[in-house]
């Protein structure tokens, strides 16, 4: 049973504005002279809430599909879809322990479940919209991904037979064609960009199953990262969005698609008020790939970046925090054809400045063989270089992990108990334990102390150490004697290059000795 919980709204929202008075101070008998009065500040207002969402809403529904996917699992595989069921499943009665109905149940339940390793077929539920009178619609990867059978069912319970004529993984994307016997109510895409923290929004979708559900919010904020790949960039919504909701349109008041309904944050499962769409103007350059070319390319420059936090800022003596940070480049990339180095910071790209989440999506919606000027700081000094952006490659396989073997090489660790970590040289017991490449150059770290400085900031035994304030490290000793420097120098923190089975990343690190 779904638990919903209503709260009072105002139905106007009453801006108060406040009059500035001269003050006259009084002393005795005698006055000051009065001062001119400041100008007030220009009143603060705010548009009411619509008397009703009942007009669009009847105007949108019509392009407003369920989306029910079909698939065929093995054993206890799960389903990717927005079910809208709880995974759980109906509970096993509590039968006294070793009862033969309590044997007969459970082996019931694994049967209908296919736990028992027999193939059953999984029914899963999503939303979509229409883009395209022709029968074009717009839909979430996830809710479709690995579907043997897609149906549509519009608004007046007609049901359609639905293919997919293009998907792509990294936005969460895909686009459906169905055939129907007379064009199909439609919507068109707004301008996402144009619209501000606090606007209107509704959202329409198949929440649980309940088909054309409608609920209203506004825009909590932009821009949002929630580490689902490198191109988030998401609006947050208030809007009520709950599983099966996936794919489905967020609309301004003009009833405009400004962005797709993808994710929520839930502790329950259920909706907390925070949800997240994917802007429509990122989608719009995916969707129209999609439809002509049935995937997706994008530009690419080689290059590994991080945001610039103040402590890494403060590290490199960067002022002011700002830019994106090269982690590592690719050989015979485009970044490092053009000469850019590990420890870069991007600063501005074609003259604007950037952060570094932001330069992956803005670098892959240009088309190869474009020639950009990148601003680039380094060591306190800033260059200009160009760069003429690639073809983001295929994804491949990552190559699996090698299995830990008796013990590493700890004989010549050094004990650094005050950043709470102990590193070692790269010895060939290291390389076999930890799974580290032959040729790897820089010192591993061997043990990291729970609730130390370097366990505080991410680092595992494996890790290996490239750099310190972007020289390299030669062996534990070497390590020592440049965070030695750092603390004569006044340093609070050193910046580290550390390399680990997903790439390259830069970390500060305290070196406060604790205090």
């Amino acid at each position: 049973m779904v638990k919903s919980r209503r709260f009072p709204f105002r139905s106007r929202l009453i801006a108060a504005t406040f009059l500035v008075l001269p003050f006259t101070a009084v002393q005795g008998s005698s006055a000051t002279t009065p001062q001119p009065a400041q100008p007030s500040p220009p009143p603060i207002t705010a548009r009411g809430v619509p008397d009703s969402f009942a007009d669009l809403a009847a105007r949108l529904l019509p392009a407003v599909v369920n989306v029910s996917t079909t698939e065929t699992l093995h054993g206890d595989e799960d389903s990717d879809g927005d079910s809208g069921e709880d995974d759980s499943g109906p509970e096993v009665p509590n039968f006294p322990e070793g009862s033969p109905f309590e044997k007969f149940f459970h082996d019931f339940m694994n049967h209908q479940n296919g736990q028992d390793g027999t193939p059953h077929k999984a029914q899963a539920l999503g939303s979509g919209f229409i883009i395209d009178p022709s029968g074009i619609i717009v839909t979430n990867n996830h809710v479709v991904r690995h579907a043997e059978k897609i149906t549509i069912t519009l608004q007046d319970n007609t049901e359609l037979k639905a293919k997919v004529i293009g998907h792509d993984d990294r936005t969460d994307l895909a686009i459906l064609q169905v055939t129907s016997p007379k064009p199909l109510p439609s919507v068109t895409f707004g301008d996402s960009d144009t619209h501000r923290v606090g606007d209107w929004v509704l959202a329409i979708g198949n929440p649980f199953g309940l088909s054309g559900t409608v609920t209203a919010g506004i825009i909590s904020s932009r821009g949002r990262n929630i580490n689902q790949g490198p191109y988030d960039d998401f609006i947050q919504t208030d809007a009520p969005i709950n599983r099966g909701n996936s794919g489905g349109p967020l609309f301004d008041m003009d009833g405009k698609v400004i962005g797709i309904n993808t994710a929520i944050y839930s502790p329950s499962g259920g909706s907390v008020g925070i949800g997240f769409s994917i802007p429509s103007n990122e989608a719009i350059g995916i969707i129209n790939q999609l439809r002509k070319n049935g995937k997706v390319t994008r530009g690419w420059i080689g290059v590994r970046v991080q945001d610039v936090t103040q402590e890494i800022a403060d590290s490199l003596n960067l002022k002011p925090a700002r830019g994106a940070l090269v982690a590592g480049t690719e050989p015979k990339g485009p970044a490092s054809k053009a000469d850019l180095k590990t420890g870069d910071v991007i600063q501005a790209l074609d003259g604007k400045p950037i952060e570094g989440r932001s330069l992956p999506r803005l670098i892959a919606q240009m088309p190869a063989g474009t020639k950009v000027e990148l601003t680039v700081w380094r060591h306190g000094k800033i260059i200009q270089t160009s760069v003429v952006i690639g073809t983001l490659p295929e994804a491949t396989p990552k190559k699996a992990e090698t299995p830990e073997s008796k013990s590493a090489d700890d004989g010549k660790a050094l004990n650094l108990n005050a950043l709470g970590l102990s590193v070692s040289p790269i010895t060939p017991d290291a390389q076999e334990k930890y799974g580290i490449a032959s040729g790897q150059k820089g010192i591993v770290v061997s043990k990291v102390t729970d609730d130390g400085p370097a366990s505080e900031r991410g680092l595992h035994p494996g890790d290996v150490i490239v750099e310190v304030q972007q020289e390299r490290v030669l062996s534990p000793e070497d390590f020592r004697k440049k965070i030695d420097a750092a603390r004569k120098a006044g340093r609070h923190t050193v910046l580290m290059l550390l390399q680990d089975q997903d790439g390259t990343r830069w970390v500060p690190l305290p070196i406060d000795d604790g205090k």
